[in-house]
Order: structure tokens, then C-alpha cells, then sequence
């Protein structure tokens, strides 16, 4: 055995194929298994990202009961492993039905090693960027935060960069982009971690009522103002203090705020003494606040105070490749939470995912999973369960680039609905494998990008 190998474990009962493959992977420290329960013996043994499954095993070599159980297992064993199984000519139905099981892809007899090579080095790649994808996401201070997009990455290294200062922020995204989760984020890396983490959302608090919640009263400060009570920035001393939609804060307010900030006192209302406060400050609003100190909705001076630092959140229709994550993350967890087992999603489910707006971004994308989860019928979620409506995506006035840029979105969304499955990829677009290489090359898209 070769430790600096990768391991691969062929299931295969025909003595002949199984010399003429260990040949076909000399890349690979390579195992032999001749019918499912050795094939589950070396996965323990040896636990191999890739396995390569015929499913015409012993004792019913003639038909693929056996190799659909030993598929079933193999995955309930190690459900991250690539299993690429190999069929006959004429078992098309069949092989579909193993994709649909879990397996990452079918090769149909008779075997041209060079080919199934090719597929397998692919597995094993897709298994390795997986796991480094898992690795970053459980090592991950960002709790919560799902993403594999460019700009969502530069906003998370912005986070990465902030976070240990005591800078105060501001976070500017639309509503649904998770701004409370990069605010706790914030805090997460910050020396006051050990601190209170705590929020005001401006715009859930009437006016009336938002001066005393932020700054706390004295015993008779007001009718009913029966004790003595210490406002939320207090609350956060020595932690941090997120004000959430501080865009919705009252003019009248803002004054109040703003002395706050730079002096780092309270003081409550009917009290005449100042509070100093050790308190790092957070704040997040989808408006644009430019255009509000224009219109004299907020003040340049408190805009100016709170954005020392300004991280962008992206909108979830300009994360490329984002969508797809999210749901298929929200599916796993909802269908744990209420018992549910799930495939996945329809391809006509995954089109719709992919070509709406999602103007409610990433909360209106798990709330329509959720709710998918607890009233669909079957083993899929289906366009209906979503009730999403298709969007036409507009192109240029340039025709060439038009057709191409149609050309890869239309692959790259295949793509990504089929996780990077080039079979089933081919498959929704209709062409052959080798036109679908060709036509990524052309386009410049990575066979195994993700």
C-alpha cells in the first residue's frame, strides 16, 4: 500500500476487470472488492473518497438489487464518498435510479479505462474541495454565514480584518442578507466576545417608546415610570451594542445618539448624572443614507460617526453560485428539525431557485424552504412546493455575446443543479459528455470548480 496514494475501491466481480482497472488507476492505491459485503469491509477499513460499483453483484449478478443495496450502504457508511457506478448497455432506467439514490455518476459498458480515469480523477478532485469546504466551514468563526461567492467573500474577509478592532461599523445590505449574523460575526472576533451582545432594531420600537429602551429612565422620569431602569446601551457594557435599521432611528433622536457616540456617556431620561459606557458599536440599515441626509431624514454628522468601517452585504441574486448552497443547506436543516428525509430538488425546482430575484434574499429563500419542507408529499421538492415564479434573464444588444452569455449561464445553472454531475449535466441540456467539455472550454467554466 501506498500511503501517498489516494485511496479508490473497486467494486467488481469479474476477475478480468478488476487486473484490467487496477491497471486504469495506477494513480490510486487501489482496492479490490468482489460483492458488497467485502466492498463495506474495505470502506472501513480503508475509507475511500471514490468507489467504482458495478451493480450486477453476486449472488444476483443478473440484475442490480445487489448493487443498489451495496450503493444504499456504502453512502449510509460515508455519505461524502463519490461512487460512480458502471452498468450494461441496456440499464439505462437503472443507472438513473442509482443517481437519484446518491451516486455521483454511471458509466455504461463496455469500459474504456482512459474514460472512467478521467471520471473518477474528477470525483476525486469535487471530494477534495468538499472536504477543504467543510474544513473552512466548521473552523469558521462566521457562524452561520453560507457562501462560496466572490463577493461574499470579500465581505467576509472585511469581517476577518474588522472584527478584532473596536471600530464601529457599519453593515449596509438589504433586508434578508443577514446583517445581525456579520454583527455577531463582529462581535465573535473582537476581544469583548467573553461581552453581552445586544440588539435594537430601530424600526420594531415606536418612536415613543425608543428613547427610554436605548437609554434607560429614573424612578418618576414619566406616568408608570415606577423604578428605576437602565436602557439598553448600558446593558452592553463591556460587550457590544448592534442598533439594528439605525436608517429608521427619529431625527429627534439622532441628536441624542450621536452625543453618545462621541463621549461614550448616557444619560437616562429624567436623570441628571452621565454614564460612561465601555461598549464597542455595531449598525446596520438597507437604506441608502446618502440619499437620507439629503432629504434630511439623517444626520451627516451621526452618518459619519457610525461608518468608520462600512462592510456592503451582497443582495443573493448577485451571489453567483450562492443559491443553490443556501438551499440545499436549508433543506438539510429543516428536514432534520421536523423528521423529514429529502433527495433534494426537482431540476424544474432548481431552475426556478436559480432564475427568481429573491427580493427577500436569503430570509425569503429559507423561509420558502422551510416551508416546503412541512407541506410537500414527496421525496423531492418540486416547483409547486416553492411557488416561485420563472424569471428571463435579459441579454445585450451584441448577438454573439448575447448567445454566449445565454450559453453559460445556462450551463453554469445546470451545473450547479446537477452539483457538477457531468452525466446528468449532459443529460438536462441534451448533448454528449464530450460536447458538454467542449462547450466549457469554450466558455471558459471549470469542470470542477466547485
Amino acid at each position: 500500500m501506498n500511503s501517498e496514494l489516494k485511496s479508490l475501491l473497486v467494486v467488481e466481480d469479474n476477475p478480468g476487470l478488476q487486473k484490467q482497472l487496477k491497471w486504469a488507476f495506477s494513480g490510486f492505491d487501489v482496492h479490490i472488492a468482489a460483492d458488497r459485503e467485502s466492498a463495506l469491509r474495505q470502506m472501513q477499513e480503508h475509507h475511500p473518497p471514490v468507489v467504482t460499483l458495478d451493480l450486477g453483484l453476486p449472488p444476483d449478478s443478473a440484475n442490480a438489487s445487489e448493487g443498489l443495496r451495496a450503493l444504499d450502504e456504502i453512502l449510509e457508511l460515508a455519505p461524502h464518498t463519490k461512487v460512480v457506478v458502471v452498468t450494461g448497455n441496456d440499464d439505462h432506467d437503472v443507472a438513473i435510479k442509482a443517481v437519484s439514490l446518491g451516486a455521483y455518476d454511471f458509466y455504461q459498458k463496455p469500459i474504456d479505462p482512459v474514460v472512467l480515469a478521467l471520471i473518477v480523477e474528477r470525483a476525486s478532485r469535487l471530494y477534495d474541495l468538499e472536504a477543504e469546504n467543510r474544513r473552512l466551514q466548521s473552523a469558521s468563526v462566521l457562524d452561520g454565514i453560507v457562501y462560496s461567492s466572490n463577493a461574499m467573500q470579500e465581505a467576509c474577509r472585511m469581517v476577518e480584518r474588522v472584527g478584532p478592532t473596536d471600530a464601529t461599523t457599519l453593515i449596509h445590505g438589504e433586508s434578508g442578507t443577514g446583517k445581525e449574523l456579520f454583527a455577531r460575526a463582529l462581535h465573535d472576533l473582537s476581544a469583548r466576545r467573553d461581552g453581552p451582545f445586544v440588539v435594537v432594531n430601530c424600526a420594531a420600537i415606536p418612536e415613543t417608546l425608543l428613547e427610554s429602551e436605548l437609554f434607560g429612565y429614573e424612578k418618576g422620569a414619566f406616568t408608570g415610570a415606577v423604578r428605576q431602569n437602565r436602557g439598553k446601551i448600558e446593558h452592553a457594557s463591556g460587550g457590544t451594542f448592534f442598533l439594528d435599521e439605525i436608517g429608521d432611528m427619529p431625527v429627534s433622536l439622532q441628536a441624542k445618539m450621536l452625543r453618545f457616540l462621541q463621549e461614550r456617556q448616557v444619560e437616562r431620561l429624567g436623570g441628571h448624572s452621565l454614564i460612561p459606557v465601555d461598549v464597542r458599536v455595531l449598525c446596520a440599515t438597507h437604506h441608502d443614507l446618502n440619499e437620507s441626509i439629503k432629504t434630511g431624514k439623517f444626520r451627516e454628522d451621526l452618518y459619519y460617526r457610525i461608518s468608520e468601517i462600512v462592510i456592503k452585504i451582497p443582495a443573493l441574486r448577485n451571489r453567483e453560485g450562492d443559491r443553490m448552497l443556501l438551499a440545499r443547506t436549508f433543506l438539510e436543516k429543516y428536514a432534520s428539525q421536523h423528521s423529514r428525509d429529502f433527495r433534494g430538488f426537482t431540476d424544474k425546482a432548481c431552475e426556478q431557485i436559480e432564475s427568481y430575484d429573491w427580493p427577500g434574499n436569503v430570509r425569503e429563500l429559507e423561509n420558502r424552504i422551510k416551508r416546503s419542507v412541512i407541506l410537500a408529499d414527496g421525496k423531492t421538492i418540486g416547483p409547486v412546493d416553492l411557488g416561485l415564479q420563472e424569471k428571463i434573464e435579459p441579454y445585450g444588444l451584441d448577438l454573439r455575446e448575447a448567445r454566449e452569455a445565454a450559453e453559460r449561464n445556462v450551463i453554469q445553472r445546470a451545473l450547479d443543479i446537477n452539483n457538477y454531475n457531468m452525466s446528468r449535466t449532459a443529460d438536462a441540456l441534451g448533448v454528449s459528455r464530450p460536447s458538454l467539455y467542449s462547450l466549457m472550454k469554450k466558455l471558459g467554466l471549470d469542470s470542477a470548480e466547485k
